[in-house]
């Protein structure tokens, strides 16, 4: 199996695992079940991140950086009529999530599915179904139970402060399409992971120490804020590449982004990360993010003293129903080899 594939196979397996913000242990322990078959040493911190030691050397250590959390909700109030009034984890326009499937997960760890409705879902009975604005007030999960009234709700153990998670309807299809939810950032994760059995199998030696972290705060914006390696003096967040208007990226290329809302990108890293690209001969695009922040920029306002970059797969449609393409996966995937091997 071809390390791209091997990051496909990993980014299906944690699409398929539930983790909004907050709410990431799952898929932190389905990470380290996979490093620890790759053999590498990691450890957990309080703040429920993993940080991997590739090894590598001694000092002047390069931190990659992904984030395992998703978007998600969290119940906000039962309704008299047994529906529940939720509240987004993540930025994310309403619409997004209409018409979805969801999971509601209770503090006892039961499950319960359910659907994500407007309070007015029918056009045979409202006549602003297209209209009504997709606000807080209007968006309700009705459960797949037979309640009717918040007592019987709370009967089943459902409470505020629930986590909800969406179904991310992950399909890979045969002409190289990936489409999911949370493709922010498990293909990044998924990638990373590719990267790791590289380095095992010694298909890429880097040339300096580097250590994998992956977070579970990034949507919220205070992922990387803590428990860097005291040996990093670089960090590369790996993360989705934006694909809009305006913007060179797309989902055939991995793309690397020079500034986005928090400000340019470390001058050096991206020269060389533009260097990297061209001499694993891949397509690349170097792009500017208009409503964009990431991990390491998290780790600049706590106070570190890094150099700083960022780099991704084009992602189509971000925060919703994403897509990209193997093209893009391999592309971020063999970047990061040649980036490791540069002196």
């Amino acid at each position: 199996m071809s390390y791209v594939q091997f990051s496909i196979e990993k980014i299906v397996e944690l699409c398929s695992i539930p983790s909004p913000t907050g709410f990431t242990h799952k898929a932190i322990q389905y990470l380290i079940e996979e490093f620890k078959k790759l053999g590498f040493s990691y450890k957990l911190t309080p703040k429920n991140s993993l940080i991997v030691d590739l090894g590598h050397g001694e000092s002047n250590a390069l931190l990659l950086v992904a984030h395992v959390d998703t978007l998600g909700a969290m119940v906000k109030s039962i309704k008299n009529n047994g529906r529940l009034s939720i509240t987004k984890i993540g930025s994310y326009p309403y619409n997004h999530i209409e018409n979805e499937n969801c999971i509601i997960h209770t503090r006892e760890g039961k499950e319960f599915t359910g659907t994500v409705y407007l309070t007015h879902p029918s056009v045979h009975v409202y006549n602003d179904v297209g209209t009504l604005k997709r606000t807080e007030e209007n968006i309700e999960v009705v459960l797949d139970q037979k309640v009717s009234n918040e007592e019987e709700v709370r009967e089943l153990g459902i409470m505020p402060g629930d986590f909800i998670s969406f179904e991310p309807r992950t399909v890979v299809t045969k002409t190289g399409f990936i489409k999911s939810r949370h493709l922010d950032d498990k293909a990044g994760v998924g990638i990373l992971l590719g990267l790791a059995k590289a380095i095992r199998d010694y298909s890429t030696e880097p040339t300096r120490k580097v250590y994998m972290m992956f977070t579970s705060y990034e949507e919220v914006g205070h992922g990387a804020a803590s428990s860097i390696p005291n040996d990093v003096t670089e960090i590369i967040s790996v993360d989705m590449g934006a694909v809009g208007a305006d913007l060179n990226s797309n989902v055939y290329s991995v793309s690397i982004c020079a500034k986005d809302s928090g400000g340019p990108y470390d001058y050096e890293v991206i020269n060389k990360l533009i260097k990297a690209a061209n001499i694993a001969q891949v397509n690349y695009t170097v792009d500017v993010y208009p409503y964009y922040g990431s991990d390491v920029e998290s780790s600049l306002r706590a106070g570190y003293d890094i150099k700083h970059g960022l780099v991704g797969p084009g992602v189509y449609a971000s925060h919703g129903y994403e897509r990209t393409h193997i093209d893009a996966l391999e592309a971020t995937l063999k970047l990061l080899q040649s980036y490791l091997e540069l002196e």
